[in-house]
């Protein structure tokens, strides 16, 4: 397998007469592989948060962190940031139905509506409230877009249309492109949607589904079993929502007929700007559900390299430590799923940059590499690291996230995920150039795969990121091509992705991931020896809120 991967690497000299060679990079792949290996191992139990699987891999990656020879990085002058998960259960549902024009109409779980709850509590019941069509439910004055206008939805259940108003338009649409077309924004995610509905005090909020607008089946959605994850969080900070979750199409349709409503027509509705928030008839909806819960101890782990002229500035490189534990045999009896790509080798990149780093000058600013806990769990190490930040986040210059890199060998390409977002996909061009290969954007970017990674955690409060993917579309691989690529995708989501599949196997030729993790060490390293502040570009979301920090860059 080394062989392969060597000679592969030595073959990328004759991708372009212009690119650099393979032997200018500091990125090993035998260690890499020697990490994937030791990470992805049945050892480590699928690295699954609050298990031994947790203990064993925080002892790894914090002696890796040594022998590299960096400093610790966590609070209180230690290697870790402790993150308390809630972790919650609901029981077979005790009652489950809508009432419209006196009407009462049961729903199934899991059938016909699925529900979660992220509060702290051994019961979660919702007691006839009232229904409230939102639309896409998108305040977003940047955009001049404001659904709810002066609804109330206070003791209410929101209910939400998914994507964004423009997913769905058609040219010549007065909202065709302003909120990126098929490209989904913040303003699309189901996260979003629950943010927003507990910020205006709804009790549930409730997500109309359909297959293209989420980007996934209903299977998915239905796949937790009515668990979820949180963060543990102070009484005043606990969402308002007694429960969130999703309709199916067939029993939205119906709830909208039965309240004299066309769920099509209101799609179209939503779609104006015209469309403010309207009750759902009389409609309500109850629920009740017991509720198993526990607080699950977790940690960050945090390590750094402190900046010889502005140590206060801070490069972060990212990779999320947890995987998804063990789970029922596959067809070949394994239980662990390992993980060893997701993200056992954005760990083992993290190390090949560290060792970069230290095999050179102190650079000027500060560097800090950092394993999240529970990204697999909603993004939850990552977010309380955002909420919690050991390093001011507004002079944070960047944060470089690897999650996921395809293994097929080298590419003429490679993927951007978030195109348009900011100035570090320039960057990615640039170094890309270098090497002689070219950038393509995410081939499915309604999907929304910039807003599911850790990196999302800190692009919200407004550090610019760049994350380093290889499921936004196949690369143009130099054996095999374009097809190639995408039949690298297609296999590895089939029959990996979250799976005990996810694990080495001699298959793997890593020339391709060198490239791209070749590609973050280049922008680090220039970031770390510059004074320059990477910069969100005009439309981006998360643009104003960078610029209300801009005060601490000067």
């Amino acid at each position: 397998m080394l062989s392969r991967t060597l000679l592969a690497l030595l073959a990328l000299m004759t991708v372009s007469a212009c690119a650099r060679a393979a032997s200018d990079t500091p990125i090993d792949a035998a260690r890499i592989e020697e990490a994937v290996k030791t990470l992805g191992s049945d050892e480590f139990g699928g690295r699954g948060p609050g298990t031994p699987g947790e203990d064993r891999t925080v002892e790894y990656l914090v002696s890796t962190f040594k022998q590299i020879g960096l400093e610790p990085g966590g609070e209180n002058g230690g290697w870790t940031q402790r993150v308390d998960l809630l972790h919650t259960q609901l029981g077979e549902p005790e009652e489950l139905s809508v009432t419209v024009d006196g009407e009462e109409v049961p729903w199934t779980f899991a059938k016909d509506v699925y529900v979660s709850t992220l509060q702290p509590a051994d019961r979660a019941a919702i007691d006839d409230a009232e229904m409230v069509f939102v639309g896409y439910g998108i305040d977003a004055p940047e955009r001049q877009w404001d659904d709810f206008g002066d609804a109330d939805l206070k003791g209410k259940v929101a209910v939400f249309l998914v994507n964004d108003p423009d997913f769905e338009a058609k040219q010549g649409d007065p909202v065709a492109g302003k909120f990126s077309g098929q490209a989904m924004t913040y303003y699309g995610r189901w996260t979003y949607k629950f943010e927003e509905a507990a910020r205006r005090g709804a009790i549930g909020a409730l997500i109309v589904h359909d297959t293209p607008g989420a980007g996934y089946g209903w299977s998915t959605v239905i796949a937790g079993g009515g668990e979820n994850y949180g963060l543990v969080r102070q009484p005043e900070d606990v969402t308002s929502l007694k429960l969130q979750g999703w309709i199916s199409g067939e029993a939205s349709a119906d709830l909208f007929k039965r309240a004299g409503l066309d769920l099509t027509a209101e799609r179209a509705r939503a779609r104006t700007g015209a469309f403010t928030a309207i009750p759902l008839g009389d409609a309500t909806f109850s629920a009740a559900f017991s509720v198993e819960q526990e607080v699950v101890q977790s940690r960050n782990v945090l390590a750094r390299i402190s900046g010889a002229k502005r140590p206060d500035e801070t490069v972060m490189i990212a990779a999320h430590w947890d995987a998804y534990g063990t789970g029922e045999p596959d067809a070949q009896g394994r239980t662990v799923r390992s993980g060893a790509n997701d993200d056992g080798i954005g760990l083992a990149a993290m190390f090949e940059i560290a060792r970069a780093f230290k095999a050179g000058q102190q650079p000027d600013r500060s560097i800090v590499f950092a394993a999240w806990t529970a990204e697999e769990r909603g993004l939850l190490g990552s977010e309380y690291y955002a909420l919690n930040p050991i390093y001011p986040l507004e002079t944070t210059v960047a944060n470089l996230t690897v999650d996921v890199l395809q293994t097929a060998g080298l590419a003429r390409d490679v993927i951007l995920i978030g195109e348009g977002q900011n100035s570090l996909e320039d960057d990615l061009a640039r170094f890309a150039k270098a090497q002689g290969r070219t950038v393509t954007p995410d081939s499915a970017p309604e999907r929304g795969l910039f807003y599911r990674a850790d990196h999302f955690s800190l692009a919200k409060r407004g550090v610019p990121v760049l994350l380093m993917m290889g499921l936004g579309g196949g690369a143009d691989l130099v054996e095999g091509g374009r097809e190639a690529g995408e039949a690298w995708v297609a296999e590895y989501t089939k029959n990996r992705y979250h799976t005990p599949g996810d694990r080495w196997d001699e298959s793997w030729n890593l020339a391709g991931a060198v490239q791209d993790i070749d590609l973050v060490w280049d922008i680090a390293r220039e970031l770390a020896f510059s004074d320059r502040w990477p910069t969100w570009k005009a439309g981006s979301e998360f643009k104003e809120v960078r610029l209300e920090s801009a005060e601490a860059r000067r």
